[in-house]
């Protein structure tokens, strides 16, 4: 479905980009917290890359359209995690910061 070389560079970032989330999961402190935010991270963030592989290979332009919206879901989830949990970081103590708001 479309150009196939934007495809297979879409495709190649996509991967890319779910070796930084491990690489990024992997530094997480082994706390109850970190370890369950590095489960999430890792669970959104390597999806993306096989589900719009899969998309890629759809029957119909509805079923591309459908396989291709969970894999923006994901992305999106993976965004707000990084956004909510991670900039506010994880102190010496291994407690969560809270930030004003």
């Amino acid at each position: 479905m479309g150009d196939s070389t934007n495809a297979d560079n879409l495709e190649k970032r996509l991967i890319d980009f779910a070796v930084r989330v491990i690489k990024v999961a992997g530094k997480l402190p082994k706390t109850p917290v970190g370890k369950h935010i590095a489960g999430q991270l890792l669970r959104s963030g390597t999806s993306p890359a096989p589900n719009y592989a899969e998309a890629r290979g759809a029957e119909s332009s509805a079923d591309f359209v459908h396989k291709l919206k969970i894999s923006s879901q994901r992305t999106k989830r993976n965004k707000r995690l990084a956004q909510n949990g991670l900039p506010s970081g994880i102190d010496e103590d291994r407690t969560p910061h809270t930030t004003d708001r």
